[in-house]
């Protein structure tokens, strides 16, 4: 009977032993449960970064920022990567540890990635923003035509709907024709500025085109800032206005008829705000091309000419010369 007692007891203190062991497991697995690491996910100026992905590196831990900027992350105890990272910051990990029986606090400081910052710029201007304009307006961006002697009328002839004649060469007349209205109906203006009465000079077959950053078109209705009655449209030649510390560019060529065309644009930013520009350009051409016409005949005997429209002949033409020269100076 007392062996068979002793077995019993030996049973009971067996089973009282594995449930100790058992409410220790709980007690541990509860305490991991309870071990938290919370934070502010911050900018460089102070405002909150809601949405932020919060997460322990190499571990499937890991939340979100609410909308002020909180996360509230629960992981077992022990020492971490922390990773934060967030749609147009820099992201940043640094190591944490998650104390086991207490709650952990680490607040993150995010900086603004300039890289897709400068992404933003370029594309909320430009060629791309008059596409977008609710104006019948299209533009054609010439930087890709710099370093060149082509003039603003070769750029413009990219256009759809834009037809330009000359009637001659260098420093010829000019009409230019917008969806089939030309003359006083077609307004041009450089950077919003009109030029009507400006002179030969700056005529659109005159100006080089490393003169504009852009050309801008917009056709029928247009812009209540230009201001004008142009029922054809109008077309705005936009300069390049970026501050740059320094630039250089000029170019040079040289053609058939003595023809010479040189161009030169230089500029500086100092570090005060204080900017200066200055565009510099010429043409030149002796214009003694051939054409095919009939000729007047003066008679210095008694001062009469005598002329006959039937015949043609193939002559040169003489006292066509054609020069201009433009400055043009910008501070601010």
């Amino acid at each position: 009977m007392r062996n068979l007692s002793f077995s019993r007891g030996s049973e009971n203190l067996k089973w009282g032993v594995l449930f100790m062991l058992l409410g220790a497991c709980v007690l541990s697995l509860s305490a991991q449960g309870r071990s938290l690491l919370s934070g502010k996910v911050l900018s460089s100026d102070k405002s909150v970064i809601d949405f932020a992905t919060v997460y322990l590196k190499g571990t499937q831990y890991g939340c979100t920022t609410n909308e002020k900027g909180l996360y509230h992350l629960k992981a077992p105890a022990g020492k971490y990567i922390l990773t934060v990272s967030a749609i147009g910051f820099e992201t940043v990990e640094k190591e944490v540890e998650i104390l086991a029986d207490g709650r952990s606090k680490q607040n993150v400081i995010l900086k603004p990635s300039v890289t897709e910052l400068d992404e933003v710029v370029v594309v909320s201007n430009g060629v791309g923003r008059i596409k977008r304009s609710a104006f019948n307006a299209v533009a054609v961006d010439t930087r890709e035509l710099q370093n060149s002697t082509k003039n603003l009328s070769e750029a413009l002839q990219k256009l759809p709907g834009m037809k330009l004649r000359e009637s001659g060469g260098v420093g010829s007349d000019m009409q230019l024709m917008l969806d089939g209205f030309s003359g006083k109906h077609v307004k041009v203006f450089i950077d919003g500025v009109p030029q009507e009465g400006a002179g030969t000079a700056f005529d659109l077959n005159n100006i080089p085109v490393n003169f504009a950053e852009r050309i801008e078109v917009y056709k029928g209705v247009v812009p209540v800032g230009f201001g004008t009655d142009a029922l054809g449209g109008v077309i705005n030649i936009v300069t390049n206005k970026q501050k740059r510390n320094w630039f250089l560019d000029a170019s040079y060529s040289y053609g058939s008829f003595n023809t010479h065309k040189s161009y030169i644009n230089f500029g500086q930013s100092f570090r005060n705000g204080l900017t200066y520009e200055i565009n510099a350009y010429q043409n030149y051409s002796d214009n003694n091309y051939y054409i095919n016409n009939w000729v007047e005949e003066f008679n210095h005997e008694n001062n009469t000419s005598v002329s006959d429209e039937s015949n043609i002949q193939r002559v040169k033409r003489f006292n066509d010369t054609f020069h201009n020269e433009a400055v043009i100076g910008k501070i601010g």
